[in-house]
């Protein structure tokens, strides 16, 4: 059996991916919460005949097929959690859940990889090796249900790992990764100042945390650009500030919201010494206190380099791909980082421009993706597998 059979097999099944992914779309669970949509994912293993665990670390599934030939193992990841965003798409198959959405594409990941894994099942004695299939939940939170299914051994026995992402802001029919760091550890912030509220007709018997919360906000925009070696990568941004109720009244406290995305851990923690450094100083000065709760999230996604250059070379075989890129990394956070950092693999985009309108970024309520990039998807994760299994 050629792998120009299977890539057949995986064209052959579109409307059957699509309709997957539509009935996801309109069933949408946030993270955690994702119980339906692991009873869909398991009711089809179940209906195919392959063997399958759920419940894995929470909500996940992983179902395992060993094939005919000798080979190595492989493990291939999808996540399937939603968002709490009130979808504007319009679409026929709009979400039906008030409030959430799958804004990020996890329903067509979700989509990909069950259609892999039936497909690979009806061809396994003419393969090589044992694949092991991925449903993680929760990955749009920390800490994340990639780091609770590894806990739970889901790469037991696996020799490397590798997943994709539809990526809206790429063409359809494009592969983009990267040897190394491709992602970066995402970290949040909330920090909440203290003062003395009171008449905004007599500041001078305050301590106005207004504007000393400017003054942290507008001081901490120095920690990357002045603190940081410039050579190395970092983002320190302040997303929300909370604070006071009246024109009239100064008031006494204030709260902020952040995130903080970093490739190494040495300025990982550089950054958090001086976060805690600039508030402490300046709240001591203006005669606040504060309460700084800094969560350390994803670590960043790094990719191993033989495996990055491998699934770059497998692309070039593949009919329907026109490009593989090396691309640029970017400060966005994935868990699957989780993964790599216990076994070699890539993690990788599949461009998904959609053909017509416009490409609204992901986590965007009115987000979309080209469906027919599903099956380039499709075929480079499966043929990744397939070719890892044979060496």
């Amino acid at each position: 059996m050629g792998i120009q059979e299977i890539w057949e097999k995986l064209e052959s099944r579109f409307s059957e991916m699509q309709s997957i992914r539509r009935y996801l779309h309109m069933h949408p669970e946030v993270s955690y919460k994702e119980f339906e949509t692991a009873k869909y994912i398991a009711d089809f293993y179940e209906e195919i005949g392959m063997p399958y665990e759920k419940n894995v670390g929470g909500n996940g599934v992983v179902a395992t097929l060993t094939c005919g030939l000798p080979g190595k193992t492989v493990a291939l990841r999808a996540d399937f959690d939603a968002l709490p965003i009130q979808e504007e798409t319009g679409v026929s198959y709009q979400s039906t859940v008030p409030n959430v959405s799958h804004a990020c594409g996890h329903d067509g990941h979700t989509a990909i990889l069950l259609t892999i894994a039936k497909t690979l099942f009806e061809h396994r004695e003419q393969l090589h090796g044992t694949f092991v299939f991925l449903h993680q939940h929760a990955e749009e939170v920390t800490p994340g249900g990639a780091i609770e299914m590894v806990e739970a051994g889901c790469l037991d026995g696996v020799d490397a790992v590798f997943g994709t992402h539809l990526w809206s802001p790429y063409e359809s029919g494009s592969i983009h990764t990267c040897p190394g760091p491709m992602m970066a550890g995402a970290d949040s912030f909330e920090l909440t100042i203290t003062g003395s509220g009171g008449h905004g007709a007599m500041p001078h018997t305050t301590v106005d945390a207004v504007a000393l919360g400017a003054q942290i906000v507008s001081t901490l925009q120095q920690v990357v650009s002045r603190r940081i070696n410039p050579t190395s990568s970092a983002v320190l941004t302040v997303g929300s500030f909370h604070a006071g109720d009246a024109f009239n009244i100064i008031a006494g406290s204030a709260k902020m919201n952040g995130t903080v995305r970093t490739f190494d851990t040495v300025i990982r923690e550089q950054i958090i010494f001086e976060m805690e450094r600039i508030i402490k100083g300046l709240c001591d000065a203006a005669g606040a206190t504060f309460q700084l709760d800094y969560t350390r999230g994803h670590p960043p996604v790094i990719n191993d380099d033989e495996m990055a250059q491998f699934v770059l070379d497998t692309m070039e075989e593949i009919d329907g791909i026109d490009s593989a890129h090396i691309m640029e990394a970017n400060m966005v956070g994935e868990d699957f980082s989780y993964y790599l950092q216990k076994r070699p693999g890539t993690y990788f985009f599949t461009g998904a421009k959609p053909l017509e309108g416009t490409a609204y970024p992901h986590h965007h309520p009115k987000f979309n993706f080209d469906e027919q990039a599903m099956v380039t998807a499709a075929k480079a994760l499966a043929t990744v597998g397939i070719q890892f299994n044979k060496q």
